[in-house]
């Protein structure tokens, strides 16, 4: 049982940051980015984090801007945002640096 564990652990370690980089390819481009207003901050500190359109594999959905803190000082956000090559569009997905 302990074998098994360290296994699925190692494993899940191994394959976490590939999982976190995964892009989504649509054929049809995002439609504009909608204009939200920020709301002020919960606590001092927390940074704003712009609203982005994802494929939810049939359309775009919004997902609405929201305030987070950063995992570590001086963290910056890295936006969502989608990336025209070719004949399709590709996410990339936003991440705190």
């Amino acid at each position: 049982m302990l074998k098994k564990l360290a296994i699925a652990g190692f494993l899940a370690l191994t394959l976490w940051p590939a999982a976190s980089h995964a892009q989504v390819v649509v054929r049809i481009g995002p439609p504009p980015v909608i204009v939200e207003r920020r709301p002020p901050p919960p606590e001092r500190g927390f940074v704003w984090i712009d609203g982005y359109h994802r494929w939810d594999g049939a359309r775009y959905v919004w997902v609405p801007g929201r305030w987070d803190r950063p995992p570590h000082p001086g963290g910056r956000w890295v936006a969502h945002r989608w990336v025209h090559r070719g004949d399709h569009w590709e996410t990339r997905e936003g991440h705190w640096r």
